[in-house]
């Protein structure tokens, strides 16, 4: 398992200057507000410079300071509670336009995800729902909305999908009680990472059924069971979860498993309008 940013400033704690060890002991002693600190306010409030803030997330091993807090962000949303979130975004939102900040926020991780995706594992994921015998979406809390998106159009595309409804823990179970080899279960999951998620994924990695996951780094608990991942952030903002990028990347798995089924798909929605058609499902705007 990854190690978090804390045992990594511990470790190395003897090899720092003495600047550099108050800015470890700052962060060791409150990470939960210096996540949110720009580098000049983490170093006017530990008695150092700016650059020495800056040098101290390079020494270990970060490309800058804002890689760093990044890490620092991403190791405590699981931990902050609603409260804790609001106060977290007052500091980091203080003093701008907030429509700005959030539209900003949110381009900047689809930015993440374009440049950080592994083709292959994107690959990877394709070809175990191509060949799964069932496909089972679960998505909890938040996620359940992201889970019943993506259950939407993929049932579109085959006919062997499954939602997990997740009203009651205990129904989640009798749902997927069949679930075994050969067949797929992708869990959608973001901080605060739900236990039913994590023990509904343990209980279908038990049965034998292979593990996919969608979340937001390697530190996630349905990461370290699953066989394939992909990987978005879901960055806080105030109380409310950033599903931006999850969603795009949803989208790009939608389109690439429709491209890899070819005229199946084009089938499918010949027949479908056809019965919209009939039907009268969607309005038609007259001409004038």
């Amino acid at each position: 398992m990854p190690k978090s940013i804390l045992h990594t400033i511990n470790s190395n704690m003897d090899n720092f200057s003495k600047g550099q060890k108050r800015i470890a002991a700052y962060i060791l002693e409150n990470y939960d507000k210096a996540a949110f600190m720009t580098a000049s306010k983490l170093g006017h409030l530990v008695g150092v410079s700016e650059s020495t803030v800056v040098r101290f997330a390079s020494e270990l091993g970060y490309d800058g300071y804002p890689s760093m807090q990044r890490a620092l962000q991403e190791m405590i949303r699981s931990r902050l509670t609603s409260t804790q979130r609001i106060q977290a975004a007052g500091e980091l939102f203080e003093n701008q336009d907030v429509l700005t900040a959030v539209l900003q926020s949110d381009m900047d991780k689809l930015r993440e995800v374009l440049d950080g995706a592994d083709r292959e594992e994107f690959n990877r994921v394709i070809d175990l729902l191509m060949g799964a015998r069932n496909i089972y979406i679960l998505g909890v809390r938040s996620s359940n909305y992201l889970a019943g998106y993506l259950n939407f159009y993929l049932h579109l595309l085959t006919e062997n999908v499954r939602l997990v409804h997740s009203n009651a823990a205990g129904e989640i179970f009798e749902q997927i009680f069949r679930i075994g080899p050969g067949d797929v279960m992708l869990a959608i999951s973001f901080p605060r990472y739900s236990k039913v998620t994590v023990n509904t994924v343990q209980f279908a990695q038990d049965r034998g059924a292979t593990i996919v996951a969608i979340t937001d780094n390697a530190l996630s608990p349905v990461y370290q069971m699953a066989e394939a991942a992909l990987l978005a952030p879901s960055e806080m903002i105030s109380f409310v979860d950033s599903v931006v990028a999850p969603l795009s990347l949803i989208n790009a798995l939608l389109v690439a498993l429709a491209a890899r089924m070819g005229t199946d798909v084009s089938k499918t929605f010949g027949e479908l309008e056809d019965i919209w058609n009939e039907y009268g499902v969607f309005g038609k705007i007259d001409d004038e």
